[in-house]
């Protein structure tokens, strides 16, 4: 099973190392819209999404999480 990395890349000699990794076939590049999630993924986001509909509170900021 591969392993799958998402990347920020920061410098253009690295994106031109991608690129050539691309064209020698050791790495594929795959698009957001190429990601299937399960349907229990799709059911926790549906939830997820339902609960902060109900509640805008719900949502935390993050200096509070960060804090606990």
């Amino acid at each position: 099973m591969p392993e799958i990395f998402h990347l920020r890349i920061k410098k253009e000699y690295a994106a031109s190392l991608i690129e050539n990794l691309i064209d020698e076939d050791a790495v594929e590049k795959i698009e957001e819209s190429d990601i299937d999630l399960t349907d229990e993924q799709k059911r926790a986001i549906d939830s997820e999404l339902a609960a902060i509909s109900a509640d805008p509170n719900y949502l935390k900021k993050w200096d509070e999480v960060k804090l606990r």
